[in-house]
């Protein structure tokens, strides 16, 4: 590393990348960032910085810890394997999201349908037994209530 290399501390990336210190010490205890230290203090490099960069990227579109730090540390020994094997990565998960945006709308619609029945029922005026049954069901809450008090 030369001496004109931008550095940066634990509390400048956390800020810059909105997440705490203690997750960039978490992210060091499982290997995926190697600070430099200069006492007591982790110095970053641009490359930490990049490289939590795509950390986060990892997190956000649901790659697990162990998948990222597989993706990072190809580039040490050879970055063309490190790209095959994030593009395959990445379209696997665009696969399962795929399948979960799907699951979600479906599930969307049904509660959509739902809402539609239920809102309709709601609408009729209630038959007089109805009205009753509530009645009597609201007495026997009550006399409960009173029993337990």
């Amino acid at each position: 590393m030369t001496k004109t290399e931008r550095t940066y501390t634990i509390s400048q990336l956390a800020r810059e990348f909105e997440v705490t210190p203690r997750a960039l010490r978490f992210y060091e205890d499982k290997g995926l960032l190697t600070p430099r230290r200069d006492g007591m203090n982790r110095v970053y490099s641009h490359r930490d910085r990049a490289k939590l960069q795509l950390i986060l990227r990892g997190k956000r579109v649901g790659l697990s810890l162990i998948e990222i730090k597989e993706i990072l540390d190809l580039y040490k020994v050879d970055q063309r394997a490190q790209a095959q094997t994030a593009l395959k990565k990445y379209q696997a998960r665009i696969v399962a999201l795929e399948t979960q945006r799907e699951d979600i709308d479906a599930a969307i619609e049904t509660l959509t349908d739902s809402i539609a029945k239920l809102e309709r029922f709601l609408a009729k005026p209630a038959t007089s037994a109805a009205m009753a049954n509530a009645r009597a069901f609201e007495q026997e809450a009550k006399k409960r209530l009173e029993e337990a008090h």
